[in-house]
């Protein structure tokens, strides 16, 4: 197999040496309402190729590499001195696997424990390339079936606007859960 990066022979979709030189996670914080903020390890445009393999059959295997260099070295340093719960936002199975879920898993740890399948959402409309009017007019509607009156981290791939983001916290709030911060692999306005 070759490296979907540099097209080098290799036994990983991303080989090692494109791993350490392309995808050394950073840490971005951006508050996206007063006082709830978004934390992310790339920024977008850096790694808008293997994000966008979410739509190839290939995509759970780059995603597993992007969780394992970032969510899961996360996962290792958060202490919160309680459990909190790491719920992906609309993890259905699309294309084989759900992405947001690969990630929720690699953030397993002694204070994060993940909730799988509990928020849907109810109108799939693909918000790539769409600006934040299109957003607001086409909300996701999301569904919550967990746990209540928990801490929650909201998972998802991309914050762009920050409006899918936001609706999930509206959701989860609305359930009397306490969504903490979000976490996302990439943030498209840094």
């Amino acid at each position: 197999m070759r490296c979907i990066s540099c097209q080098s022979l290799s036994f990983r979709i991303i080989c090692k040496k494109c791993q350490k030189s392309f995808l050394t996670p950073s840490f971005y914080k951006r508050e996206i309402e007063k006082d709830f903020f978004v934390y992310s390890f790339y920024k977008f445009d850096d790694v808008k190729e293997f994000i966008n393999s979410k739509y190839e059959f290939y995509g759970d295997r780059v995603f597993s590499i992007l969780a394992k260099l970032s969510f899961e070295k996360f996962a290792q340093n958060f202490d919160y001195g309680d459990v909190v719960y790491a719920i992906p936002i609309d993890d259905h199975t699309r294309h084989e696997f759900s992405h947001t879920a690969i990630l929720a898993r690699y953030l397993k740890s002694k204070y994060i424990t993940c909730e799988f399948n509990v928020l849907k959402a109810q109108n799939i409309v693909k918000y790539a390339g769409k600006d934040l009017v299109f957003r607001q007019n086409n909300k996701r509607g999301f569904v919550y079936k967990g746990q209540k009156k928990i801490q929650v981290i909201l998972i998802d791939d991309v914050v762009t606007t920050g409006s899918t983001m936001l609706e999930a916290k509206e959701t989860l709030e609305n359930n009397n859960c306490e969504v903490l911060f979000g976490l996302s692999i990439s943030n498209a306005n840094i």
